[in-house]
Parts: C-alpha cells; sequence; structure tokens
C-alpha cells in the first residue's frame, strides 16, 4: 500500500492510531462539486424566479450544468467507500439519526426536482425537435415529449407555472444541499480546524461564488467554440453577483479563522505554527491573495473605469478561472489540513496524493471533468442556445 503521508519532524509528535487520513481527495472533490451545482441552480433562479433578463442567456445552460454535476455528486463518495455496491443499504436500512442518510434522500429529491424543472423548460423546444427529426432521434424526442404536442399559449402557460414553482423550491433545496456539507463538518468537534458554527455559512456562500464563475467561464468558452456574439450584459450580471458574494465569503472566511485564533483553545499554537509555516502560500497566498482579493480588485477596477468590451470578457473570464480556483483550495485546507493536524494537538502531517488507486489523481481528475463531458452531451440533446429558433432542431 502506498503511503499517502509522513510525519513533520520537528512539530512534536502523533500517536501510531493518527497516522491514517480517512478523507483523502476524494472528500475534497466531493463539496467542490455539490458547491457548483448549488451555485449554478442560484444563477438560473436570477432569471426564471426573480426574472433579471441579463441572466436569461445562460439560465438554461445553468440547469444542465446544474443537472450534469449532480450526477456525478454521488461519484467520489462510491469511491472512497470500500464497497460502493452498500450505499445502497443506507436507502433501504437507513439509521434516521444519521446525516448522511438523510443526505442520500435530500440528494435524491433534489435530483428529481432539477429533472422536473427542465423537462417544463425544455418541453416546448422537445416538441419542436420531435417535429423536426426523423426516424430513431423523432421517437426520442416524442417519448422525452411524453408523446404531447401541444405548444398552445395555455400549455406554455403550465409550463411557465410549474417551472416556477420547481425553481422556488429548488432554492432552498439547492442551497441545504450543500450547506449540509458544512453541518457535517461543524459537527465534528474532534478536528478542532473543523468545529466551527460559521462553517455551514461559509460552505454555503462560497458554493455560491464557484457556481457563478463556472457559469462565467462555461459561457464565454461555449460563445468562442461556437462562434456567437457574448451577451455582454450577462457576463456584466454575472460578474456582479460574483463581486458581491465573493466580499461576503472573503469576510465570512475571515471571521471564520479570527474567531478561531481568538478562542485560543488547546493547542492552538500548533495550528498557528502551521499556518504561518507549511500552510502559508497555500493558505494566504493562493486561496485568499490570488483566488480571492485578486479578483475583488481586478473586478473592481473594471467597474470603476467602466471597462467594457474585449478587455472586460477577457478579465471576468481569468477572475472566473481564479475563483474555481480559490474554491477548491477552500475544499482542500478544510478536508485536508483539518487532518494534517494531530487530534492530540502535538504534531503535524502531511498528505500525498497517489496517481493511481480509486482515490488517486486520476480518478480525482475524472470526477471533476467528467460533468464537462455530460454536459456537452447534455448540449446536444437539448441545446440551451437563445440565439436559434427552438423550431431550428437539435444541434
Amino acid at each position: 500500500m502506498e503511503q499517502l503521508f509522513h510525519v513533520a519532524p520537528y512539530t512534536g509528535y502523533v500517536y501510531p492510531n493518527e497516522t491514517v487520513f480517512p478523507w483523502t481527495v476524494m472528500i475534497v472533490v466531493y463539496p467542490y462539486l455539490t458547491g457548483l451545482v448549488a451555485g449554478a441552480f442560484t444563477v438560473s433562479s436570477f432569471y426564471h424566479v426573480f426574472g433579471m433578463e441579463q441572466f436569461r442567456p445562460v439560465s438554461r445552460l445553468a440547469l444542465l450544468t446544474a443537472l450534469s454535476f449532480m450526477i456525478f455528486v454521488p461519484y467520489p463518495l462510491l469511491m472512497h467507500l470500500g464497497h460502493p455496491e452498500r450505499a445502497f443499504n443506507a436507502m433501504i436500512t437507513p439509521h434516521i439519526t444519521s446525516a448522511f442518510v438523510a443526505f442520500g434522500y435530500f440528494a435524491l429529491f433534489y435530483v428529481c426536482l432539477l429533472v422536473l424543472e427542465i423537462w417544463f423548460v425544455f418541453r416546448v423546444d422537445v416538441v419542436a425537435h420531435a417535429q423536426n427529426a426523423t426516424g430513431l432521434a423523432r421517437q426520442f424526442y416524442r417519448a422525452l415529449s411524453l408523446w404531447s404536442d401541444d405548444t398552445s399559449e395555455r400549455a406554455r402557460a403550465i409550463d411557465r407555472k410549474f417551472m416556477f414553482v420547481l425553481a422556488v423550491v429548488g432554492i432552498p433545496a439547492a442551497h441545504g444541499l450543500h450547506g449540509y456539507v458544512g453541518f457535517v463538518f461543524a459537527s465534528l468537534k474532534s478536528r478542532e480546524w473543523w468545529g466551527s458554527d460559521m462553517m455551514p455559512a461559509v460552505f454555503l456562500f462560497s458554493a455560491i461564488i464557484s457556481g457563478v464563475a463556472l457559469l462565467i467561464v462555461l459561457y464565454i468558452t461555449i460563445a468562442k467554440i461556437r462562434r456567437v456574439p457574448i451577451d455582454e450584459a450577462c457576463v456584466r450580471g454575472l460578474v456582479y453577483a460574483l463581486w458581491g458574494f465573493m466580499m461576503f465569503t472573503l469576510l465570512l472566511e475571515g471571521v471564520e479563522f479570527a474567531t478561531l485564533v481568538y478562542k485560543g483553545k488547546e493547542g492552538i499554537d500548533i495550528i498557528l505554527e502551521y499556518v504561518a509555516h507549511d500552510l502559508f502560500y497555500r493558505f494566504f497566498v493562493f486561496q485568499f491573495g490570488v483566488g480571492a482579493i485578486l479578483p475583488i480588485i481586478l473586478i473592481t477596477y473594471m467597474v470603476f473605469r467602466k471597462v467594457r468590451g474585449k478587455t472586460f470578457i477577457t478579465v471576468a473570464f481569468i477572475c472566473g478561472l481564479l475563483v474555481l480556483l480559490q474554491v477548491f483550495l477552500m475544499r482542500w485546507n478544510v478536508v485536508i489540513s483539518g487532518q494534517e493536524i494531530a487530534k492530540t494537538m502535538k504534531g503535524l502531517l502531511y498528505y500525498h496524493v497517489p496517481v493511481l488507486g480509486r482515490e488517486g489523481l486520476i480518478v480525482s481528475l475524472s470526477a471533476l471533468f467528467g460533468p464537462l463531458v455530460l454536459l456537452w452531451i447534455f448540449t446536444r440533446v437539448l441545446p440551451p442556445w437563445l440565439d436559434r429558433p427552438a423550431t431550428a432542431g437539435p444541434q
């Protein structure tokens, strides 16, 4: 078995039963994916619930993105389990006091809700595809439309009504889906780095900014690939949303760390030594500096200087990538760094990601990029683009 850790020789000591990382990189990827789901659904709600027209070009893409990443959410957990087939036992014979079991039912409910909302949003398009397609494609779209070809104004009004109700219900469902992850970490008092009452809020708001950043990157990238004009008003709206949520998220993370230091519990000295030396670049320089403060500065400059055109789009794309990196580092620093501090608070461990294995680097990358492949498939079946009429058929 490949050794995934070693003990830092100058930080004290750890007991033999502490030299195991029960939660590996797969548990870093898991909350990262759920955060992208919650954030993407939030972007779709800006239009479908609150009627913000500037978000219309990405509203349907956001729904497909949320579904693509949601389907992959169980993947890192199943790979983390020694026997993933036993995961069904939690659903069949549940332990009602387990937060993990509750998440299983909650996630299933959210997937069903998301699929229903997507069906009502795309129903008229599916009917149009069925009318223009031939052969097996026609039969597929007819089945997808439940063999209905009603596109009257009355039917469309019913679609909008159900879509609105599902979107409203989906807002707390999506946010609860990710806030649950912060709840799990906050409830584990055995790790000083995790036992914070602010952890659910930090996870929730970081999820929103990660989803907004993902939509910025996806929308600009797809528009460039398709060679269609980029709706600058839409990108500006996404950037403003990212800007506002980022400042609040940065404040929450800063207050959380300040609270940890101010409490000064037993072992705070080893935490401060860890943060000041081993974690300094990963925590302060990259997570806070490059991933959070730099995008805020760039967006603030663009807002006050009223930057427009290609420069605005390029900087927005860069800021989106930086925020995606920042949120991933936040997840890493919570999950892995929390375990690198020994439970005795007397020493440190170092975690190394293996390349191979069911919890290695390759599998982790497949969990991160697999949803993008699935999203490409979804966009081929249900094109979300609003620059082409629905009657044009599938692209």
